[in-house]
């Protein structure tokens, strides 16, 4: 029970979306409940539930006001409780969101500590004084846009905050703070959720000094700079600060505490993001899992999927990675690796094998499990304050975040009996629930398929993981664990590829693979497809362009 962990398949919950049982258009808890099932059915070993506790919701949920109340758009804390006892009395383990780098400005400790410099939590933020000519004290960004430091006239000095100005940033550097967060996550501990998703987990700590950051020298072809300063920037100083570790090693002394409890933490960091993911889960005192944003970008090849998985176990061989290929901050992955495919669909169930095959745990995100691409808004049908500044640029994170279809017929498909807050356009409501349940060869049929496929195959969860050596666009690794070894083999392209092969045997395919044919020497994948194949631990395989 204590590492269900280990090997575990997440699926995130984004509250506002999923159902809404009120008709105010916006999910909540009891329609969670009432779609519980359909999370069940899939095979998956627990729930991430996005933000729910009380927050002006100027971003989304990530500005929380009280760290131990719900949200009255999402419910009460009954309907928490009621939720948690329902989804273990499916089988389902619960953790939630934890966002506790910053809080709302209209959280009372704010309240408090912006009055003075005297008060009694006076330092329970980081505040510093202006330059000689009042300009912030250094030049450090924030994420949403323009500089990180807020003026606050009556104290006379600027506060940081790293995304939105009312998102100031909690000063962990005083023990009084590192203390009241981890009286909160006990408040939710005893009230018996199974443990959290920690938000920017590497922006706890900023450098005391507060040295301004150096320029980005990385050349990397996907940060946009000429949309966000940000990522003009190496962020040495304003965030992932060694301190960090002595505070999560704090956070899983508490998580022992109660057994069967876990961490998923969140590391936002383009220049060591995977270094940071294998130490704050290194040693078996840290975190117990960790996720970046490498698989959460443009980039579908061999090549940087080998790399940042053998990076991770090289840098941290005890630590323990989370993997996804979508979530509620990145375009839907349908979308994103599209050039990649001609078939939605097959891609979709390319994506989901690969992710599920890899060493590590696994998150899947809402809606994942029916293809659904990203959503086509218009400017003003948006709602994220980061997509509203950088438009069109950067179109924001509204469009992976629309309302799940559950029904079949016109928009918004079952989700709410009212307006919702977010459009459910036509590409979406095709691709609704109900039809997929009818439907055997839907892509939510392969979903509750694989994951089941996955679940007798140890291998897959817990097993080594061996990289061969091919050239793109071929993806080839095999899962060993005991006697039970499994060859995967990925085409990543939307053209089909004949490989040659040594060590099969008498082998044959796997029925969960897609587009493939073994003959002989030879494999044949067709676009996107791929290949399991069951060998003996002990056989030597190879594989090759043919």
């Amino acid at each position: 029970m204590s590492e269900w962990w280990r090997g575990g398949v997440i699926y995130q919950v984004y509250p506002r979306s999923f159902q809404d049982s009120n008709g105010d258009g916006v999910g909540d808890l009891p329609g969670i409940i009432r779609r519980l099932d359909h999370i069940a059915s899939l095979g998956v070993d627990c729930i991430w539930l996005s933000p729910i506790t009380q927050s002006p919701q100027d971003d989304m949920g990530y500005d929380v006001s009280d760290y131990r109340e719900v949200d009255r758009l999402f419910g009460s804390l009954q309907d928490f409780d009621s939720l948690v006892a329902q989804a273990h009395a499916r089988g389902l383990k619960v953790i939630m969101d934890q966002v506790v780098s910053h809080t709302s400005d209209q959280h009372p400790w704010f309240a408090e500590s912006r009055l003075n410099r005297t008060n009694a939590k006076a330092d329970w933020y980081v505040w510093a004084d202006p330059l000689p000519d009042g300009s912030p004290p250094n030049n450090w960004p924030a994420v949403f846009g323009g500089r990180a430091w807020e003026w606050n006239p009556t104290r006379g000095q600027y506060y940081l905050h790293n995304f939105l100005a009312s998102q100031p940033d909690l000063n962990f550097h005083n023990p009084a703070v590192q203390q009241a967060v981890l009286d909160v996550m006990r408040f939710w501990l005893e009230r018996g959720i199974d443990g959290f998703r920690l938000d920017t987990v590497n922006y706890y700590f900023h450098d005391k000094k507060l040295r301004s950051n150096p320029a980005n020298k990385l050349k990397n072809e996907h940060l946009a700079y000429a949309v966000n300063p940000y990522d003009m920037q190496e962020h040495k100083f304003s965030k992932s600060q060694p301190e960090n570790v002595d505070f999560l090693k704090r956070v899983r002394k508490l998580l022992d505490e109660f057994p069967g409890a876990t961490s998923v933490g969140e590391v936002g960091d383009s220049h060591k993001s995977v270094d940071l993911m294998a130490e704050y889960t290194s040693g078996g005192d840290t975190l117990h899992m960790c996720y970046g944003f490498d698989f959460l970008g443009p980039q579908f090849t061999a090549a940087h999927f080998r790399k940042c998985i053998t990076q991770f176990f090289k840098a941290g061989p005890d630590g323990w990675p989370c993997w996804s290929f979508s979530n509620h901050d990145v375009p839907r992955h349908v979308t994103r690796w599209a050039k990649h495919s001609t078939s939605p669909a097959e891609l979709a169930r390319q994506a989901a094998a690969l992710v599920l095959s890899l060493r590590g745990s696994v998150c899947l995100y809402q809606g994942e499990e029916l293809g659904l691409p990203e959503t086509d808004l218009l400017f003003e049908e948006l709602t994220d304050p980061r997509g509203i500044r950088f438009w069109p640029e950067d179109k924001g994170r509204d469009g992976c975040r629309t309302p799940m279809p559950w029904e079949q017929g016109e928009a918004p498909n079952g989700f709410t009996t009212g307006t919702p807050w977010l459009p459910v356009k036509p590409a979406q409501s095709a691709l609704n629930v109900a039809a997929q349940d009818a439907d055997p060869n839907s892509t939510l049929a392969f979903y509750r398929r694989i994951l089941a496929w996955r679940k007798n195959h140890p291998a897959l969860r817990e097993g080594d993981i061996t990289f061969l050596k091919t050239a793109e666009p071929i993806l080839a690794f095999r899962r060993t664990l005991g006697e039970q070894s499994l060859l995967c083999v990925f085409n990543l392209s939307a053209e089909p590829r004949e490989l040659a092969v040594t060590g099969l045997g008498n082998a044959e395919a796997e029925p969960i693979s897609q587009n493939a044919a073994l003959g002989g020497k030879a494999i044949k994948l067709g676009p996107n497809g791929y290949v399991f194949i069951a060998l003996p631990a002990s056989s030597r395989t190879s594989v090759s362009h043919a």
